[in-house]
């Protein structure tokens, strides 16, 4: 039995005892309340933070109590404060958490402070090349890093220094010793006063094994040799570790940051690219861990309801978080966060995990960490392992609101189970690949060599010419079983008649230049799903073949099971990036190269998602091309945001500043790898305005346009603003106007005012947008010489046609008398004639939709206008499937007959006489 505390009466041990309720079970409460119940009131009788903490400390020392011994006496005092409010008042688990973490914190800094004012006395300051003070980081890993500490835990650190060189001495000139041994006392002195056991105990029994090569490693490092231990050493486990580091003292480093530390570990744990190869690693991790408890428990049944390591276990839900976050947090930094709990809301925010998913592991958090506590309540032992004795089960059970044992058991068991198949499902490879023959899975032994003999013979040839292959010889053996193991999955599909050979021959395309990249092997094999639609992709047309292999990054959205009934959400785009931003802008790093970066993912991955979608039959022409329009709208949106943000001179938050759209843009018609038409405008009296706004376009053309390793956004052509390409590259809104609606000597031709008729302002403020739409509303409505109209653009369409010719016996879709010129020009001049008399013309809906309402108006036959409708869409619907397998326009004469004759019947009526009426009299 524990002694109690000089002038401690029995009478008042028996008092607090009696206060003390179902926390009173725990041995550890009562050995406190025993030995420390003269000091429980120096604590204050709120939850514990930093400042009671201190303040308790620093009275206890008033005491006559040492630095150590004040801290230790603080621990107990804070830890039976705890006990109390989680078992008594049902405080929340983070309540519990967060004071654990804050004792842990104050205590080091404390230490810290302490430690490196004695070493100063005797050997100096440790100094820098730069004539500063090396920076001391105290990194705390694991669940101090990500603010979850156990009540009874151990803490996990690794201390960092930012430089070696040598300190100055003391005031003497003597004891000069080089900064390594320097934070080599300092680690030790650090570690003596919190973890030392003395009569009062410890503050924190201390971990340094996760520190670069382990318990053979310093016990402190520089920064330059943790990052070359990164880059040359650094182990998949290790960046699981490294994902909750966090400085926690002293606290000056906290409070900078410690930007530099912070620069050499985000590389390490979050790679540039999908990072699949974790998911061995992690099976590897957890194999060993189980392992390790099951022979914990051999021949000791009572250990193995371990609710930490065991199955349906803690680390299971905390490897599940982390896979996911280090897999993905590389392309989404908005996932780089240490709590768990966090954590598994931002997975699901980002589709990641479905809620429901997301829920229930939520929910089996933090019941099995507050058992976790309540284990360790007992005794103030580091176990996870529930208790045999029977009076203490059921004492668990009625600290958390649970009537029983019996009741509390069941719950753990249902928790558990939920756990162990989540992670099953996402670490065991459960989601086979559908159509495969489970019995049919590749074998992992099997050489290349082999595998050759066996696959289908183009496919063979192919593939036999990797066996000499410098990357495949370069390949891990691991990757190498990979890459077999994935041939031979493609050429079994082939067999099967899941897979065309063309598409198997255009994955081999796809893969060579990747295959230093083992990531992607491990993706496929990780997602045999994945594989799947991958080889359906690649077999339905060779422009997405093209595009996969210019973005390989992409196909990881083929893991995703909603994607087909998913449509592209414009405002959750932006806001996405919008929170990756902020995401980026918390750790540093949202410099012009990385946002661009960012968009450009961004970008490509939305732009896949709608090319599955309209490969797999789930879209439309119409539907794919309002999506990539609209995504063309929301990424000019984020760019000038973004841009405007970051320009240096700009005078207001919100710029009077408008983006106008032309062309296919313009008209929601866009295409795979269109260019952009677009005008830039502004509507702002500020002295500098003309200054600001052409910076804020070129910069908004920069971002768009530069080449990156992601490629671009789009090409920008502006030759449609006033003058073209002579004009001003930004013009006010009341130039603009000017040019647009005759006023002046400068004027515009009827050749922009036909593409006025498809344009629309994409972005804008309010009102620089409605006075951009009553300069179009003015311009479609102008008095006009309907038969001097006819004959510019009639002659406009000869010559486009006579720069487009097509040899005999073949039509160009587009250009071809009967394309979809023909179409386009029609709908102009209905548009420019008629909208003053019928104002339903000038909305910008379109062609098909502008066709069906000219018809309704009486200004075509009844009947016409849906025909040339419908034969507009075919088409655009026979274009746009020839350039998605990168084949000619030009097709036979004798296809597409029907719809070239209604097109033709169109262009008679409404401009009558000419070449064109030649050839539809021919065809009709």
């Amino acid at each position: 039995m524990t002694r109690s505390e000089p002038g401690q009466s029995t009478q008042e041990c028996e008092i607090l005892c009696v206060g003390a309720g179902l926390a009173l079970h725990s041995r550890f409460v009562q050995r406190i309340l025993r030995r420390y119940a003269n000091f429980e009131l120096l604590l204050g009788p709120q939850v514990p933070n930093k400042f009671s903490m201190l303040q308790c400390a620093m009275q206890l020392q008033q005491r006559g109590l040492d630095i150590g011994g004040a801290w230790r006496v603080t621990r107990a005092l804070v830890l039976q404060r705890l006990v109390m409010l989680d078992c008594e008042q049902s405080a929340p688990l983070a309540t519990i958490t967060q004071a654990m973490t804050e004792l842990a914190e104050t205590a080091l800094d404390v230490a810290c402070q302490q430690v490196q004012a004695d070493l100063d006395a005797v050997h100096g300051t440790p100094m820098t090349d730069k004539n500063e003070r090396a920076a001391f980081w105290v990194v705390g890993m694991g669940k101090l890093g990500a603010r979850e500490l156990n009540v009874s835990s151990d803490i996990d650190l690794i201390y960092v220094y930012s430089e070696d060189g040598e300190t100055t001495g003391n005031a003497l000139g003597r004891g000069r010793i080089s900064n390594h041994e320097y934070f080599g006392k300092a680690v030790r002195g650090v570690n003596q006063l919190l973890a030392d056991v003395t009569e009062h105990g410890f503050v924190f029994r201390i971990d340094l094994a996760l520190r670069p090569n382990g318990n053979s490693g310093p016990s402190a490092v520089s920064l330059g040799a943790l990052e070359e231990y990164f880059m040359v050493q650094g182990r998949e486990w290790e960046r699981f570790a490294w994902l909750k580091s966090r400085v926690v003292a002293p606290c000056s480093a906290v409070a900078h940051s410690a930007k530099a530390l912070r620069g050499v570990v985000l590389p390490f744990v979050f790679r540039r690219y999908l990072d699949y190869n974790v998911f061995e690693s992690l099976r590897v991790l957890h194999r060993q861990i189980r392992e390790h408890a099951n022979r914990r428990s051999a021949g000791r049944p009572e250990r193995a309801n371990d609710i930490k390591l065991s199955r349906g276990g803690i680390r299971e839900i905390e490897f599940t978080v982390q896979l996911l976050q280090v897999v993905r947090g590389g392309q989404f930094p908005e996932l780089r966060t240490r709590p768990t709990l966090d954590a598994l809301k931002r997975l699901c925010t980002a589709g990641l995990m479905l809620p429901a998913t997301m829920q229930v592991l939520a929910q089996a958090y933090v019941f099995l960490r507050q058992v976790e506590h309540r284990i360790q309540y007992l005794d103030d032992q580091q176990t996870h392992v529930l208790p045999s004795d029977d009076a203490d089960i059921d004492w668990i059970a009625q600290t958390m609101g649970l009537a029983n044992g019996c009741l509390f058991l069941a719950a753990l068991n249902t928790h558990r189970e939920t756990v162990a198949l989540e992670f099953d499902r996402l670490l065991g490879g459960t989601d086979g690949c559908k159509g495969c023959d489970p019995s049919k899975q590749p074998s992992p032994d099997i050489a290349l060599e082999t595998l050759v003999t066996q696959l289908p013979p183009r496919l063979r040839e192919r593939v036999a010419q990797w066996q000499k292959h410098p990357r495949v010889l370069a390949l891990q053996d691991a990757s190498r079983n990979r890459l077999v193991r994935l041939l031979q999955r493609t050429g079994q599909m082939v067999n099967d008649g899941l897979a065309s050979e063309d598409a198997a021959l255009r994955m081999a395309d796809w893969m060579e230049p990747l295959l230093r990249r083992e990531s992607y092997l491990a993706l496929l094999i990780e997602r045999p799903q994945v594989h799947a639609r991958l080889l359906r992709m690649l077999g339905a047309a060779r422009w997405p073949a093209r595009y996969l292999m210019k973005h390989p990054g992409v196909i990881d959205e083929l893991a995703d099971a909603s994607l087909l009934e998913q449509r592209f959400d414009a405002l959750q785009f932006c806001a996405e990036l919008t929170q990756r931003a902020q995401s980026l802008h918390t750790t540093g790093q949202d410099d012009d190269e990385t946002l661009m970066l960012l968009l450009r993912r961004a970008q490509n991955a939305e732009m896949f998602r709608i090319l599955v979608r309209d490969i797999e039959g789930h879209a439309s022409v119409e539907q794919v091309a309002d999506e990539l329009s609209a995504l063309a709208d929301a990424v000019l949106d984020m760019t000038s945001r973004w841009c405007w943000d970051r320009l240096k001179n700009r005078h207001i938050d919100i710029p009077q500043f408008a983006v106008l759209a032309y062309g296919k843009l313009g008209g929601k018609e866009l295409g795979y790898g269109s260019d952009l038409d677009i005008v830039f405008v502004y509507d702002d009296a500020h002295e500098q305005a003309s200054m600001v706004y052409s910076a804020l376009v070129r910069k908004l053309i920069t971002w768009l346009s530069t080449k990156t390793a992601e490629g671009d956004l789009y090409e920008i052509d502006t030759a449609l603003r006033p003058n073209g390409n002579s004009g001003l590259l930004v013009s006010t809104m009341d130039a603009f106007a000017n040019y647009q609606t005759q006023r002046g000597s400068n004027t515009a031709w009827v050749w922009e005012h036909q593409a006025m008729t498809r344009a629309r302002c994409v972005l804008g403020s309010a009102s620089v947008h409605a006075r951009f739409d009553a300069v179009r509303q003015a311009v479609l409505c102008a008095p006009r010489d309907v038969h001097a109209l006819a004959q510019e653009i009639v002659s406009m369409r000869e010559r486009v046609r006579s720069a487009h010719r097509c040899p005999v016996g073949k039509f160009d879709i587009k250009h071809s008398a009967g394309g979809m010129l023909d179409v386009e020009f029609a709908v102009q001049y209905l548009v420019l004639a008629h909208t003053a008399q019928h104002p339903s013309l000038g909305s910008n809906v379109g062609n098909i939709g502008l066709l069906e309402r000219a018809e309704a108006a009486g200004l075509l036959p009844t009947g016409m206008g849906h025909k040339a409708a419908s034969a507009y869409r075919a088409l655009r619907h026979a274009q746009h499937m020839a350039r998605l397998d990168e084949q000619t326009t030009q097709l036979d004469a004798t296809q597409l007959v029907i719809e070239k004759a209604a097109v033709l019947a169109l262009w008679l009526c409404v401009f009558g006489g000419g070449q064109q009426a030649q050839t539809t009299q021919q065809i009709l």
